[in-house]
């Protein structure tokens, strides 16, 4: 029976437990450069001294306009690589390995002049009006995120994470509620995110694991389920993924069925359908600060990894603290051992 604790091994990558931090925007990019800057470095860092198996830096984006906010990280330019490479090699020093998410906030690009979306549909009246891509101009979206997955491969990540979730551009590209082409790309709405897919593999190294997040279900009148999910998720495995990070929502404004009770581990069973019916390792989220739940999570073979997100945003040792709840040793560095003598 696997613990929170015990190493997991995907491909070439090898964690030496199953905690993980999730993507969070920090809004903190004050030179609105896209690139990390020192609040960044000791975000990350401190979250490798706590003892984080995986570290997947928030997302990143593909192009200026890209991002949810001016204040957002980007990897459109090669002077942007070295900043990440200085907070990946820290948390590296640690012990934890490091993902990054690429992605494209689409029509939720709050800053952009003019978003673009799949289709021209605006998210909320708070929201701008998107630009609907031209077929060209999807195209150049793929080779744009061709792009960030080799400079992010140059900064030294372990692995790639290709946002498809909350819905930003990948999600609008599959969902029926937003993508309403008529071209290749609205007669197959999966095709965008196969061709990001591909273009992920033709850059990272065979041994290097893709990772994908999505939304299984949209909570949204007339979004897709999760039966929908599970078959898109079957194809973009087949297009090269490796694992899939299991969220929800975010495509629109709540409908009427609401969100199931959003309680602690509400959308684990999320990941756990997903995880039995594709065979495919997956990334439990979703109000799990809790270490037994956590734990149980992974004993009872629902996930493979737990994300934990608002818990780590308390508590930089939030891995630290649950190895000792757990009857562990401390995971923090030697400068640290003696606040666990007797």
């Amino acid at each position: 029976m696997p613990t929170l604790f015990e190493p997991f091994t995907i491909k070439n990558l090898t964690l030496r437990n199953r905690v993980v931090m999730p993507p969070m925007c920090q809004y903190s990019v004050t030179a609105k450069d896209g690139k990390p800057n020192d609040w960044h470095f000791v975000h990350y860092t401190s979250r490798a001294v706590g003892g984080a198996g995986l570290i997947i830096i928030e997302m990143t984006d593909v192009e200026p306009d890209g991002r949810l906010t001016d204040y957002d990280l980007g990897l459109w330019s090669d002077d942007q690589v070295p900043a990440f490479r200085r907070v990946i090699d820290a948390c590296h020093a640690y012990g934890s390995k490091v993902a990054i998410q690429i992605g494209h906030a689409g029509r939720k690009a709050e800053d952009a002049p003019t978003p673009v979306a799949p289709s021209p549909i605006r998210f909320s009246d708070r929201y701008k009006a998107p630009r609907q891509l031209t077929t060209e101009e999807v195209r150049n979206m793929v080779a744009k995120f061709e792009a960030a997955f080799r400079r992010a491969l140059e900064a030294g990540v372990d692995a790639i994470e290709i946002h498809g979730a909350h819905g930003y551009l990948i999600h609008q590209f599959h969902s029926p509620l937003t993508n309403r082409r008529t071209d290749e790309y609205g007669q197959d709405r999966l095709l965008f995110g196969v061709e990001v897919i591909k273009a992920a593999r033709r850059v990272l190294p065979e041994s290097m694991p893709i990772f994908m997040r999505i939304s299984a279900v949209e909570y949204v009148d007339g979004g897709y389920g999760l039966e929908q999910s599970v078959e898109f998720c079957r194809r973009y495995r087949e297009a090269g993924v490796d694992l899939f990070h299991v969220s929800s929502g975010g495509e629109g404004p709540i409908g009427s069925g609401g969100v199931p009770g959003a309680e602690p581990g509400y959308q684990v069973e999320y990941a756990h359908t997903i995880r039995r019916a594709l065979g495919v390792p997956v990334i439990a989220v979703g109000k799990l600060q809790d270490p037994r739940l956590a734990n149980r999570v992974i004993e009872e073979e629902k996930a493979d990894l737990v994300a934990v997100g608002r818990g780590m945003l308390r508590n930089p040792y939030w891995a630290n603290e649950a190895s000792l709840t757990l009857g562990g040793s401390p995971l923090t560095p030697k400068a640290y051992e003696r606040a666990y003598r007797l």
